[in-house]
């Protein structure tokens, strides 16, 4: 059977310069026109095997390659997208990854997201160390391999490149992957290739493009093989409209083929609808299908291709669904079904209580669900589209640590933003999963801050007291005695127990300073007013004195001790120790 071209997506944390690299590989300049130099929009582009070649070089002799491959497919995404888009049935869209990580920064955050990913799909990747070119002292030795380049440059600057490498290399094993250079591997199925390259220069591409074409080769033949009278299965990476053409899809077409006139079947948030191919355009090779205008019109597109499809009915399209083609009626039924089943398997609806996830695409939806899994974030319905006032009303009788709406690289409807003000939804947008995690746990945290705050407020907090010597104002009928407040705070209303665990009084009233006060603090002297005391009968001058506590304040205080000082913990103990002594069971709940 013929194989296709193997689809290589490539991820990194924002900035590492994976579309710099694609422009070196496509002898392009992508990047300068995206919006603050970074991706904005998924993409796709092709090199075709004369050019892969012709960038490999000798490399391919030196490693016993002979290329048997039509060429690479290589997708660019957004580092918040970088697998939200590329997922098909069962695993991930690519059949092998690269993982650009800067040699100077190491592992940043969405790196790890997407070796999280990765791992969840089992997808085989390598890794482009880039920027080498900054190291420094490292003199430049444009479009050269790697050990060219490395062999020319001073000790001092090896001998850094190689301390960079060994840190990259401690960062990915704390985080379960095995790796080491490229030139000292002698499997690359039991750890993962490291190359180091210069995504500006072109240092290490030749070396990157060769590893590539060998591993697919080598590994993955079986994988590519395709069947191109089988109907086409995609994925839509981008719903945009063309002047001319109307609503369009971009498309990655992974399997089989698709021809002009096919029957179209797409996912839809509402299951799947069927729609009939009007056009079919390509790019040119090394050209971006996302920044491209110029396409050629195809009466058929073979797999793995990217393409841009004109169809009616295509509003309602969203990235990251599946995409097939069909040749009848009843093989387009059949599709359906498949469509609506890989759908629906991804989507999560429940009636627990939860969360509401909102996202742009299914693979993202997926990607969200899996790790708010794994932080234990309970989810009560996970959905592709907008955020709307349906959403918001379904959140109005949940605990309110679950009352919350994630709106992930996907819109808020204005009287849905409306209504979450006022009915006190908080909604949280990031297009970077991480961020929406991090933003959540601060909020979730402070939620059981107010609501420990909220509970403690209803008890008696551990009090410790000493009676001043020679500050006896009144000997009873209220006793006013001075008092100095050794840890916690004493306030209108709380009664005082002496050692022995009796109880002498109720405070009536509290003076600083010959001004009346409703507490007064740690460290603080004060005049109080004692209900119920007799000074030399129940106190006497030099007592140390506690506030009382129920059990239900005890058991209440235990379980919030996060929000107790140190001090105040030391006194809890104390007036247990207190009243145990009068009922050894007054500490057990």
């Amino acid at each position: 059977m013929p194989i296709r071209q193997p689809i290589i997506s490539v991820l990194a944390h924002v900035d590492h310069g994976k579309t710099t690299m694609l422009d070196t590989v496509r002898h392009s300049r992508v990047t300068m026109g995206e919006a603050g130099g970074i991706t904005q929009h998924i993409g796709a582009s092709e090199v075709p095997k004369d050019i892969l070649v012709k960038s490999c070089g000798t490399l391919l002799s030196k490693f016993g390659i002979e290329v048997k491959i039509p060429g690479l497919l290589f997708v660019d995404t957004p580092g918040h997208a970088a697998f939200s888009l590329l997922r098909k049935r069962g695993g991930m869209l690519a059949d092998i990854s690269i993982l650009v990580i800067d040699i100077n920064e190491g592992v940043k955050p969405q790196t790890k997201e997407s070796i999280d990913i990765l791992k969840q799909y089992k997808t085989p990747f390598v890794i482009a160390a880039n920027k080498i070119d900054n190291i420094t002292g490292w003199i430049t030795q444009k479009s050269t391999c790697f050990a060219e380049s490395y062999s020319k440059q001073r000790n001092d600057v090896q001998e850094d490149l190689d301390m960079k490498l060994y840190k990259l290399i401690g960062e990915l094993h704390d985080l379960g992957i095995t790796s080491d250079r490229f030139d000292r591997l002698a499997d690359f199925t039991k750890n993962v290739a490291i190359i180091p390259i210069s995504a500006k220069s072109g240092e290490g591409i030749g070396e990157l493009l060769t590893i590539l074409t060998g591993l697919t080769q080598k590994y993955l033949e079986k994988k590519l093989e395709i069947d191109p009278s089988g109907h086409g299965k995609g994925t839509i990476l981008e719903v945009k409209e063309v002047k001319g053409l109307g609503m369009t899809v971009d498309v990655i077409l992974y399997d089989g083929i698709m021809k002009k006139g096919d029957l179209l079947v797409i996912g839809h948030p509402d299951g799947a609808i069927c729609t009939k191919i009007k056009a079919l355009f390509k790019t040119n090779p090394l050209k971006e299908i996302r920044v491209e205008k110029q396409f050629k019109q195809m009466d058929e597109v073979v797999a793995a291709s990217g393409l841009k499809i004109s169809a009616p009915a295509l509003e309602n399209a969203i990235a990251g669904v599946p995409v097939m083609s069909a040749r009848s009626e009843t093989e387009s039924s059949e599709l359906m079904r498949e469509v609506q089943k890989e759908i629906e398997e991804v989507e999560i609806k429940t009636d627990n209580v939860g969360v509401i996830i909102k996202a742009d695409a299914l693979g993202s939806l997926e990607a969200i669900v899996k790790l708010f899994r794994e932080k234990g974030i309970p989810i009560k319905r996970a959905e592709i589209g907008l955020v709307n006032k349906k959403d918001i009303a379904t959140m109005e009788e949940v605990d309110e640590k679950y009352r919350v709406i994630f709106a992930f690289n996907t819109k808020i409807l204005e009287d849905a933003a409306g209504l979450a003000a006022q009915s006190k939804v908080p909604i949280f947008k990031s297009d970077v999963i991480y961020r929406l995690i991090e933003e959540y746990e601060e909020y979730a945290e402070k939620v059981e801050e107010e609501k420990k705050k909220s509970v403690l407020e209803s008890v008696s907090m551990p009090a410790k007291v000493r009676f001043m010597e020679g500050f006896v104002f009144r000997q009873s009928k209220p006793a006013i005695v001075g008092m100095e407040i050794l840890s916690g705070s004493i306030k209108q209303g709380i009664r005082l127990i002496n050692g022995e665990g009796k109880i002498i009084g109720t405070i009536h009233a509290i003076q600083e300073k010959g001004k009346n006060v409703s507490t007064a603090e740690i460290g603080k002297q004060a005049a109080v007013s004692i209900d119920g005391a007799v000074v030399t009968r129940n106190i006497k001058e030099g007592d140390i004195l506690y506030s009382f506590l129920t059990k239900d304040d005890y058991k209440l205080l235990m379980e919030n001790q996060g929000l107790l000082k140190d001090s105040d913990k030391n006194t809890l103990e104390e007036i247990r120790e207190i009243m145990v002594k009068k009922d050894k069971y007054w500490d057990v709940s």
